[in-house]
This record gives structure tokens, sequence and C-alpha cells, in this order.
């Protein structure tokens, strides 16, 4: 019916994501004398950066695992980033490494990130694990695209026949969700800026996933009535009062009144994101004590 859109509340679900992680934490302490080290490198001032990276630290040590930083300037240079990585890689009480992504222009990002362990590798951006995700192994995913799929099974628990399209084709989010959206047996399309005719293909997704980095893209007349919208878009636009307002890749108001069920903006997909960052922590933990249940 319209206007009457379930709302999916990202920040209760990641509660509960943290809060499931935490227990598996004292029971793997418990059972295996292990606790789960992440270890988050940032490089340079960027205040955004600042504030997801203390977030992070914040919610890793909530959960009953250890936390470390290393702050370097922007001016490292690449060779000591990768030394630092290298000791981290080794460091038995680091059991997941995450750098801090933008880097600054004259580190070359994607080295950095083929040199960490694959196994400690929580961001699920090294090639070894964006290989295995695609052939459908088990891997360490990428965490949007993971709680975005979190989200999505909140309002309905299998996926499986669902017409799915994913709009934008990134390596950090379009790329692995189109992979977990195929795993859950849906049939996919894989959107872009050169789709022909994107809104005729959008109306035909039972499931919208939204990634294309501009501001209230999608428009309401583009949901098929009762689609399931997961917004991945966080975009910061000037409202008309003059004020700064965070909005996502969909136009809300609009979608809100033809979808069954969609994600705000913010307190959708956002708090998911470190929730799924644990949870990739706790698995690497895991995976060195043998325990992978």
């Amino acid at each position: 019916m319209a206007g009457q859109a379930q709302i999916i509340d990202g920040k209760a679900v990641a509660e509960q994501v943290r809060a499931q992680v935490a227990r598996d934490v004292a029971n793997l302490k418990n059972s295996h004398g292990i606790t789960p080290g992440l270890a988050v490198v940032i490089v340079g001032e960027d205040p955004a950066s600042q504030v997801y990276v203390r977030n992070k630290g914040k919610q890793t040590t909530a959960a009953g695992m250890k936390s470390v930083e290393h702050k370097l300037p922007a001016t490292v240079s690449e060779l000591k980033l990768l030394e630092l990585v290298g000791e981290l890689n080794r460091a038995d009480d680091i059991h997941g490494i995450l750098v801090q992504l933008p880097l600054p222009k004259h580190i070359d990002a994607a080295k950095v990130i083929e040199a960490i362990d694959p196994l400690k590798d929580v961001d699920g951006f090294h090639p070894v694990n964006v290989g295995r995700l695609s052939i459908g192994a088990r891997a360490l995913v990428p965490c949007t695209p993971a709680g975005c799929m979190i989200l999505a099974k909140t309002v309905k628990p299998s996926l499986e026949g669902l017409d799915a399209i994913v709009i934008g084709r990134s390596n950090i989010v379009g790329k692995p969700l189109a992979q977990l959206l195929l795993a859950a047996g849906c049939t996919v399309t894989v959107a872009h800026s050169k789709t022909r005719d994107l809104p005729a293909q959008v109306r035909r997704a039972d499931l919208v996933m939204a990634a294309v980095g501009r501001p209230e893209f999608v428009r309401g007349d583009w949901i098929k009535p009762g689609a399931i919208v997961i917004d991945v878009g966080i975009n910061r636009v000037t409202g008309a009062d003059g004020r700064d307002k965070l909005v996502g890749d969909v136009a809300y108001d609009e979608a809100a009144k033809v979808a069954g069920a969609i994600t705000p903006v913010p307190g959708g997909v956002g708090p998911m994101t470190i929730a799924c960052l644990l949870r990739n922590t706790l698995e690497a933990a895991r995976g060195v004590a043998g325990d992978v249940g």
C-alpha cells in the first residue's frame, strides 16, 4: 500500500550483530584462549576517516576484542607503509588488518591491499578473497555488501528467485554485492552510468541495491511496488534551509511511498559496515583457532 514501506532499522540490526559477535568472542576466549585483534592503519589527517576509525576502535573494544591503531603522517613513504603491513601480517595477536582508504596519491592502494595477508584481510579487498567470493568459496566478504545482505534478509529471509538490481559496479560495493546476490539465488542485473533506460531496468527488480554515489539519483517512480530498497549512498547536500544534510542515492520520500521496505539514510546501511567488520575479525580469529563454526 502507498506510504506503508517498512523502514529497515540498520542501527537496531547492527546492534544485534555486534551483540552476537561479543558472545562469540567470549566463547572463543574461553574455548581457545584467543582474543581477536584488529589493527587499523590510518594515513594522514582526513577528518571523516578519523571519526570512522575512532568509532571502529570503540566498537572493537566493546565487543571484547583487542583494538590497535597506527596513525601515520600523510607524507609517509609507500615502503614504510608496506613494512608496517608486513609486521602486522607476522603479529600473532593481530587477526584483522584494515588500511583506511583513501590513501595519499603517492601510495599505490592496490599494492598495499595485496600486501595484506588474505587471512587477515577483514575488508575483503584482497584479490584472493575477491576470487574466492566469485567462485562461492569461503572468503572474508567486504563489509558494506555483507551488511546489505543482512538487512535485505531481515525483510525476506530467503532471497532465492528474486530479480535483483545493483546500481553501481565498484570493487568495494557493486561487484561483491552482485556475487553475494548470485550466491543467494537471485537473478542479478548490474547497472551503471552506461546502462540504457535504467528506470525500466529498476522497475523490474524485486530488490534494488543502490550504490552509485549520486544524491537521490533513483526516483520513486523507478521502484516496483513492494520492492525491497537498500540504499548504500551517503551524500552530503545543502538542504532548502541552507544546512548540510545526508541523503542517499535513492529519493527516499518518493521511494518510501512505493517500496515494500527501505533503508533510511542515515541509519540504514552505515551502521552495518562496522558491525560486519567486527564479524570478519572474529571469523579471521576463528580461522587461526581452527574453529570455523
